[in-house]
């Protein structure tokens, strides 16, 4: 019997506004000593009173039209009742049944992934626990924070985590939250049940998951192991579990027989928030180019590999960088002598071969540095391109000169003439070298003529390695076949 799982997320992202969401305490929970962005509204004190943060209505609403919600004209906040001790209120100010956003979607690899709702917030203090007592530390209290549930269209926990990453990635090109799962600035929760027919089976919660891997790996052993529990003919719990890193398995962490009651009901100390299509298109006119688009854009305009187009859509920086080396080619190719030789073709070469250095050599010299640590410019690099694609710099030396380029910054033309690294053009003198070389190397002479092709290369690296990458690989073997005629 073949059993199919029904899978969705909550997905709660701390915004970066500059104060709270109900108060004017600074929102920087994280760099804070304990207990020192606090106030009487964040820690409850008999009197105070909530102001809602405009800015963090603003992000939310953002977020939803980058999503293709549908954006309420008529909000309002709700309390919601529960007691816990990071709670100093003993309940909530969230949103209840006027959410900010609703009906929205995310398309992942073809598949649109349903947002049911999009809406805002206050986050909760945070627990230490300690062996013989608990402290709690209220600077996180009152952090705007932005809940959104989707419907269950997710198939497995490699959609699930490829969802969670690109919305990271929307959030941080629209601004609102750095999105960081390991800080806790944005936290996942799957909700999955699997069932054998097309009735829904019973659903299980998966909590702490502090990364996208995690993700993946909690709902596919879920799967597996509800999977296994059906087949045995027992009946799957419904319960909140965790998952466990070190053994990689998700563990009870209590049974949830049914929904708790909030008892949920307007916030009284807050107004109704009314909003016109005039204050929504003007948030609307604030959404930057967004990932999708960007990749969109990206393969239409330069023709380069659908890994780099992703790379340079999630790294806004990289693919800002390559976007002004592009920008500097152009022009490069428009004032110089060759421009009636570059087709569009030879343009997206010239596009492959920039993307190509950027995202392998380029980044692997930096070691996970920004590439703003490279000391390169985008016209420097430009130029290092126009070099190699002009057959001026072989692809060893060019490794050689970016490297120089990378840790001082001097242009490639200034690197090759005072390291003495630019191509050799006198044939007389490279003919010179191979004569050298044969003569070592009579074996390879003998078996390139007996028709051992694999001699030819032996011979012709030999060349390189004693040119130090200076002479044209394409000459040298041309030369190289002369002169073993």
């Amino acid at each position: 019997m073949k059993y199919k799982p029904t899978i969705g997320l909550e997905i709660h992202v701390e915004l970066n506004t500059r104060s709270k969401m109900f108060c004017s305490c600074r929102n920087d929970f994280l760099k804070a000593e304990p207990n020192t962005n606090i106030c009487p509204v964040c820690t409850a004190q008999p009197g105070s009173l909530p102001v809602t943060n405009e800015e963090a209505v603003k992000k939310v609403i953002k977020t939803g039209l980058a999503l293709h919600c549908a954006i309420a004209t008529k909000s309002k906040f709700d309390r919601k009742n529960y007691f816990y001790p990071d709670l100093p209120k003993g309940y909530q100010i969230s949103q209840y049944d006027l959410p900010l956003c609703k009906k929205g979607y995310l398309e992942i690899n073809g598949n649109k992934i349903r947002i049911t709702r999009i809406h805002l917030e206050e986050d909760t203090g945070k627990l230490i626990h300690d062996r013989d007592d608990s402290l709690v530390n209220y600077n996180r209290a009152g952090v705007p924070l932005m809940e959104m549930v989707t419907e269950p269209d997710l198939a497995g926990g490699e959609e699930a985590r490829a969802f969670a990453e690109e919305l990271r990635t929307v959030f941080r090109y629209l601004d609102i939250s750095d999105a960081d799962m390991e800080k806790g600035q944005m936290r996942v929760e799957v909700n999955i049940s699997v069932s054998a027919t097309n009735k829904l089976g019973t659903k299980v919660e998966i909590k702490n998951l502090n990364s996208f891997r995690s993700v993946e790996r909690s709902i596919n052993y879920e799967i597996q192991r509800q999977t296994e529990v059906l087949e045995s003919g027992e009946k799957v719990v419904q319960e909140t579990r965790g998952w466990d890193e070190k053994k990689q398995v998700t563990v009870s962490q209590r049974e949830k027989e049914e929904a708790q009651d909030y008892r949920y009901f307007p916030e009284p100390d807050l107004p109704m928030m009314n909003f016109d299509k005039k204050y929504i298109e003007k948030i609307r006119s604030e959404i930057p180019e967004l990932p999708e688009n960007k990749r969109k854009r990206f393969k239409d305009e330069y023709g380069i590999s659908s890994e780099d187009i992703n790379l340079f859509a999630v790294n806004r920086e990289l693919g800002r960088y390559f976007e002004e080396v592009m920008s500097e080619l152009r022009n490069w190719v428009k004032e110089s002598e060759i421009k009636e030789n570059v087709s569009a073709g030879e343009f997206a070469r010239l596009a492959r071969m920039a993307s190509n250095y950027l995202t392998s050599d380029l980044l692997g010299m930096m070691k996970g540095s920004s590439v703003a640590d490279s000391k390169i410019t985008p016209e420097n690099y430009a130029e290092f391109i126009s070099l190699i694609y002009e057959g001026k710099m072989s692809s060893k030396i060019a490794k050689t000169v970016l490297e120089k380029m990378r840790k001082t910054g001097i242009d490639p033309s200034q690197i090759i003439e005072k390291e003495g690294l630019s191509q050799m053009d006198n044939d007389g003198e490279i003919e010179k070298i191979i004569r050298t070389v044969i003569e070592k190397n009579p074996k390879a002479k003998e078996d390139y003529a007996r028709g051992k092709q694999n001699a030819l290369q032996f011979l012709a690296g030999q060349v390189m390695a004693e040119t130090k990458g200076r002479a044209k690989p394409a000459k040298v073997q041309e030369l190289l076949k002369k002169l073993l005629a």
